[in-house]
């Protein structure tokens, strides 16, 4: 018995440090610029070995959700701003170190698609530390920190609400250089904007954590447990505690009667403002624009992700490898916005995030696009 234990154990190290631990995948087209930019990202040349306890996918968000439910304190973020939309609606900007310099780069956060300030901390608190830029996280309407009203909401961001967000930072720092992460639904808009402005745009660089890429399939690969799970979630922290502002809209039933996110979205196009599905699509979609992201752009997928299936990256890796300005990594674990690494887990993709951001940012300098005080990286540290 304690020979086949023994065995056991030996044959799980070996298939762990065989099949288990390898370096990230790379997808790009080789220009000067990336080139430079995957060089100075040693990460990306060594092994990532998921934490061995959590190699399951499922394990992964399991631990990240209770990690967050169990936390001692909530992130205390200083100030939470509200910001103007241009219908009249209210949306938030949650900050954390609004007080370092002003030529200190800003990152602007987009969250997920249940996400809110607490949901949202860890990356938050990892990249801040890890780069001690000031952050400004981006709170769509229904997410924020107290209610406000509206008569429009789209689940997957407005690039129109992102944009009053990106004038309103400006604003208040015109002499930061400016970059993004959009994690999970947060890709979306982020992706949608970056195609729709091009190079008009005040943003450096991108980071686009699990993506989806196409909405109108991405939802239909998420694995059945989750798609209900968060289905039930959208409604009940986004749409439920609504009704009587979105009243008005006639396929707010069908929401509510709705077990599927393919099927909430399918119908809440009404709730974005658009007259149909497709006029919806045609709006928002970040797939029909992605060719025309013309920023560093780096994005991460985990080909067990059982939330953004890696399906919806191998559909789109040539057209990814087309476009100079951006750059795939792929893992083979990971889950979705995962990718916990160590006995006592960290996320080896925010150690990634970071580090491109310092690439990139230190790249601009170089090229004198950016003439500005380089803000220290190690000084504002979250201990």
């Amino acid at each position: 018995m304690l020979k086949a234990i023994v065995s056991l154990g030996a044959l799980t190290a070996i298939h762990y440090q065989y099949r288990t631990i390898q370096k990230p995948k790379l997808y790009f087209k080789k220009t000067p610029e990336n080139q430079f930019i995957i060089k100075k990202l040693p990460i990306l040349e060594q092994k990532y070995a998921v934490t061995p306890w959590l190699i399951n996918p499922h394990a992964q968000i399991i631990y990240m959700t209770l990690k967050h439910k169990i936390r001692n304190k909530p992130l205390a973020y200083q100030p939470i701003e509200q910001c103007r939309m241009l219908d009249g609606a209210t949306t938030e900007i949650a900050w954390l170190g609004y007080d370092l310099p002003q030529d200190c780069p800003t990152i602007i956060m987009l969250h997920t698609v249940t996400g809110d300030t607490q949901s949202m901390t860890e990356i938050v608190e990892d990249l801040y530390r890890q780069t001690g830029w000031r952050i400004a996280l981006c709170l769509r309407r229904g997410h924020t920190t107290t209610s406000q009203p509206f008569t429009s909401i789209n689940i997957m961001g407005s690039v129109p609400d992102f944009q009053a967000q990106l004038d309103h930072i400006q604003r208040k720092f015109p002499d930061s250089p400016l970059y993004a992460v959009g994690s999970s639904a947060g890709t979306a808009v982020l992706a949608r904007y970056l195609g729709e402005v091009g190079k008009n745009t005040p943003l450096r660089g991108a980071f686009a954590y699990c993506p989806g890429y196409d909405l109108n399939v991405a939802f239909d690969r998420v694995h059945k447990f989750y798609d209900r799970y968060m289905a039930t979630s959208i409604k009940k922290r986004f749409i439920l505690p609504y009704q009587q502002q979105l009243q008005q809209h006639p396929a707010l039933q069908p929401v509510i009667k709705s077990k599927r996110l393919q099927d909430i979205q399918k119908v809440l196009f009404e709730f974005a403002g658009f007259d149909s599905y497709k006029s919806y699509l045609n709006a928002c979609n970040p797939i029909d624009v992605f060719t025309n992201i013309a920023i560093p752009t780096m994005i991460l997928n985990a080909e067990d992700d059982p939330i953004c299936h890696i399906n919806n990256a191998w559909q789109y890796r040539e057209v990814i490898e087309a476009n100079s300005a951006t750059i795939l990594v792929t893992t083979r674990h990971g889950s979705h916005c995962g990718h916990y690494q160590g006995l006592k887990p960290r996320s080896w993709a925010h150690h990634l995030i970071a580090s491109y951001l310092l690439t990139i940012h230190t790249y601009n300098r170089s090229s004198q696009l950016v003439n500005k005080k380089y803000c220290n990286p190690v000084t504002n540290m979250i201990r």
